[in-house]
C-alpha cells in the first residue's frame, strides 16, 4: 500500500521522505501480492482457456457450414433452402434435426408453412458430435428460437443408433421417429 501511496505522491509532485527499510519492506510487500494474485489468477485463466479451446463455437460452425444455404441470418433462400428461423424442425425435436445434419434429408419437407423439395447432405462424416451439438444448440436458440441446448452425448447416441443407415432421411420417415 505504501508503494501506491508512493506512486500516486510522486505522480502529484508530491513526495514524502522514506527510509531505506520502509521502501524494501514495501517492495517486499508488493513483490508477494503480485506473485500471490498472479499464480492464483493464472490458473483459471489457464484452464478456463484450454476449456474454450475444446468446446466448438455454434455460430462458427453454422458460419462455415450452413450459412451459404440457409444464410446468416438463418432465413434461407426462399422456395430454395427452409429457413431455420422459427422452424418447427430447429425447436422440435432435437433427435429429429440431429438425424437431418448427421444424414441428410432428401424429398419435400413443409418448413413454415412453404414446402421445400431439395437435399440437403449428411454432415456425420464431416462434423464431430461436439460440433453438431453446438451448431444444434446456436440454431436453437439463434433468431428468437427458444429451445433447449443438445449435448455431444445425445448427437453421439443419435449417431451409434443410426450408424448403418446409408441414406438422407425423408420428412415422412422423420415424422414416424419418436
Amino acid at each position: 500500500m505504501l508503494t501506491l501511496a508512493l506512486v500516486a505522491a510522486a505522480s502529484a509532485g508530491v513526495l514524502c521522505p522514506v527510509s531505506a527499510a520502509q521502501a524494501q519492506q514495501s517492495k517486499t510487500s508488493a513483490k508477494k501480492v503480485a506473485t500471490k494474485s498472479t499464480s492464483k489468477s493464472a490458473k483459471p485463466a489457464a484452464k478456463t482457456a484450454a476449456a474454450k479451446e475444446q468446446l466448438p463455437d455454434g455460430k462458427q460452425v453454422y458460419a462455415t457450414t450452413c450459412a451459404a444455404c440457409h444464410q446468416v441470418s438463418g432465413e434461407g433462400t426462399a422456395g430454395v433452402f427452409p429457413p431455420l428461423v422459427g422452424s418447427e424442425w430447429v425447436t422440435g425435436d432435437e433427435g429429429k434435426v440431429a438425424r437431418i445434419i448427421l444424414h441428410g434429408l432428401s424429398g419435400p419437407i413443409e418448413v413454415a408453412g412453404e414446402t421445400y423439395n431439395g437435399m440437403m447432405p449428411p454432415w456425420g462424416s464431416t462434423l464431430k458430435d461436439a460440433d453438431i451439438a453446438a451448431v444444434l444448440t446456436y440454431v436453437r436458440s439463434a433468431w428468437g428460437n427458444k429451445a433447449a441446448p443438445v449435448t455431444a452425448a445425445k448427437v453421439a447416441a443419435i449417431r451409434a443408433a443410426t450408424s448403418s443407415r446409408a441414406t438422407p432421411w425423408t420428412a415422412a420417415e422423420l415424422a414416424t421417429v419418436k
